[in-house]
Parts: structure tokens; sequence; C-alpha cells
């Protein structure tokens, strides 16, 4: 008598779980797939981008309006001067919320389920990073929308411009991985943002962001030589400004290599502990 169960070879697998077996690059799919989430958590709370929208435009303002007359001569000299500045700050800053993001979601249980789904184990970290390309152009929208309105106009050409705005978002997304470390690394998200401000306005400040570089002391030369945003501002003003701006886009990018180069690992192994 015929049974009701019949035998299945153990290599039968059922079409759609082949073809999804199949598909190649998890790692991308799947960080672009969490990418989306961080984008959707962004629309749905818009107070998370007073950050880079409200702030390049209250710097620009103080600064121009209340330094301009001192520092440059004139407000509108030294709107041209400052904007690249203010811009390579705010976007470095930005890449402080990824890391005060991850804590919280690290505290609310999230990256359990993640290590339950069948997905790399970089996925979500990759993602999360890939997920603030908006904050950053957000970051460039806003800045030239205010700067454009109170006087500061692109000297060089539109393939120029592009570059620059590209080179400082390249920046800010490898930068991202030093906040992602440091967000791994600690118990809370507020000691995420009081490291990553300790880090950033440092750099900001002792460098030529808001006044030449040549102007500053003596014994802040070396730092300000090797500092990573004073080389991206240079590129950025010779991009926009068609200032000379030496070998800066070049320096710019070893740095950008460098971070990732080192953080990248180090984020990874303290996610790895964590999780």
């Amino acid at each position: 008598m015929a049974t009701l169960t019949e035998h299945r070879s153990p290599r039968a697998v059922p079409a759609s779980a082949a073809t999804v077996a199949r598909k190649p690059f998890p790692l991308v799919r799947h960080s672009l797939s969490l990418a989306k989430r961080s984008l959707i958590k962004t629309w749905r709370t818009p107070e998370a981008l007073i950050d880079v929208t409200l702030q390049p435009a209250i710097f620009l303002v103080i600064f121009v309006y209340i330094f301009g007359g001192a520092v440059a001569g004139s407000t509108h000299d030294y709107l041209q001067f400052l904007l690249p500045g203010i811009l390579a700050q705010t976007i470095a800053q930005g890449a402080i919320a990824i890391g005060v993001n991850l804590n919280t979601d690290l505290g609310k249980g999230i990256f359990d389920r993640f290590k339950s789904l069948p997905i790399p184990r970089a996925a979500p970290l990759v993602g999360a990073v890939l997920g603030d390309v908006v904050r950053y152009v957000i970051v460039i929208l806003s800045t030239f929308v205010v700067g454009y309105l109170m006087g500061f106009r692109i000297l060089t050409d539109p393939l120029s411009a592009v570059a620059g705005c590209l080179l400082a978002v390249l920046f800010a997304l490898c930068l991202s991985w030093v906040s992602v470390f440091v967000g791994m690394k600690v118990r809370t998200s507020g000691a995420v943002q009081g490291i990553m401000f300790l880090i950033i306005m440092p750099l900001s400040f002792a460098s030529n962001v808001f006044v030449p570089a040549a102007t500053l002391p003596s014994w802040m030369q070396s730092f300000v030589e090797w500092n990573p945003l004073t080389h991206l501002v240079a590129a950025m003003r010779g991009l926009f400004l068609g200032t000379p701006m030496g070998d800066s886009v070049y320096w710019t990018l070893a740095w950008c290599v460098g971070l990732v180069a080192v953080f990248l690992p180090l984020a990874m192994r303290a996610y790895r502990r964590k999780v």
C-alpha cells in the first residue's frame, strides 16, 4: 500500500530559497536594507536633523556678522573664506550622531535581533554608516542655501564644486567609523556624544576653519599641519573658490583611507564583543 509520504532527495530545495541563496554580494544587499531602516527612522524623527540644518546657518550668521569685519575686513570676504570651513566642521560633527544612535540601539536590544538573522555580521554597522549619507547631503544643501542667501558664490566650475562636496561626504563617511567605534565601546549615548565632541572641537578650532593657519601660534602649527580638517578645508576652498590647495586633496584621501583602515576593524571587533 502506498504511504502518505514520499521520499524526497535531501538536495531538493524550494525554488525561491535557492534563488535567494544564489543572490550575490550579501553584505551589500543587507547593508542597503539596513541603511533604508536608518532612513525611515530619520524620516519619522525629523527633529534629529536640527544639527545638520539649523547649526550651519547659526554658525554662519554669528561668525560672519560678528567676527567678519575684524578678521577679514568685510563680511563678504569672510563669508567666502568661512563657508567651506563651516561645511567641513558641521559635516564632521554630523558623524557624531551615528555613534549615539548605535549605542542607543544596543541598549534597546535591537542588535540581538540582528544577530539572530541570517545576515553578515558587519551589515548592521555598514548599513548605519551608509544611511548617514542623507545627513551629510542635508548639511551641504542647508549650508549652501544659507550661504547663497548671505552672498556666498562659487568661483570655479560646477564640476569642481561637486567634487568638493563629494570629498566632504567621503571624509564624513570615513570619520563615522570613529564614532561607531566609540559607540560600541562606551556604555551610554551621552558618553558617546561627550567623547566625540572632545575629538571634533579641537580639530575644528586648531585648524584653518575660522582663520588662516599662518595666524595661529607657532606652537600649534605642527598640529594644524597634520589636522585632517585643515586639509579638507583647504581642498574645498580650492575646489569652490579656486584658491591654491597644493596636495590637500591627496592628504584628505590619505586620511580617509587611514581612518577606515584603523577604525573599521576596531569597530567590528568591539561590535563582536558587544553582541
